[in-house]
């Protein structure tokens, strides 16, 4: 098989999804704005599914972290002090294309989940077909959605106030892996509630989709 048609298996083409394996992430970047600001970091660690005896399990072993290369190194002190990645590991990273190409072969084809996934998203989408030349195919569903509609009394929306809620602690906030974990961790204490409701992934879909309609103060 030729390195166009692996990757072509990988981005652009549309993908069964594999319910039985998640991936939740996480992305360091140099700002907020995911059309101008740059990827500094992913991490990513699969959650295993047991849908018939409706069993979440983080797999630890099973998981993915990369340090983007940077072309042109941002050197805003408060932002290199949030996330956490100095001038020389973005120098020193991995190259962009390679670090994007065993991204994609890690998740395959497992849908994503993230906190305020449409930012992670827009993020290494915009990357990935940068530097790929294709768009990534994988499904998406924001984690901070599900946690909003299956515990729709609580008032908590930044992933801070989720994680304080559930007792989660998270040893080093804003750095990709350490996030990564806690958002594993969020999703298995709102797993109970999402299992009642769903006997697959599409149903996980739909469970998100109802947040729209929740009156939130």
């Amino acid at each position: 098989m030729s390195w166009g048609d692996r990757l072509r298996g990988w981005i652009g083409a549309p993908v069964a999804v594999d319910e039985l394996r998640w991936v939740v992430l996480d992305v360091e970047t140099s700002g907020l704005d995911p059309q101008r600001d740059q990827l500094l970091a992913i991490a990513a660690i699969a959650v295993r599914v047991d849908w018939p005896s409706r069993r979440l399990s983080i797999t630890p072993g099973d998981s993915f972290e990369v340090v983007l290369r940077q072309s042109e190194v941002a050197s805003a002190k408060d932002n290199i002090l949030l996330h956490g990645i100095g001038l020389q590991r973005q120098r020193e990273g991995e190259p962009m294309p390679d670090g994007l190409r065993a991204f994609t072969r890690f998740v395959g084809n497992s849908p994503l989940l993230a906190f305020h996934a449409p930012f992670d998203q827009a993020m290494i989408g915009r990357f990935v077909l940068a530097h790929l030349g294709a768009a990534l195919t994988n499904r998406w569903v924001d984690i901070e959605q599900l946690c909003a509609v299956t515990h729709e009394k609580v008032r908590a929306r930044a992933l801070d106030e989720w994680l304080a809620h559930f007792g989660i602690v998270c040893a080093n906030r804003h750095q990709a892996a350490a996030d990564t974990l806690a958002e594993c961790e969020l999703l298995l204490r709102i797993w109970p509630q999402m299992a009642r409701q769903c006997a697959g992934w599409r149903d996980v879909e739909k469970l998100a989709a109802q947040q729209r309609w929740i009156a939130r103060a």
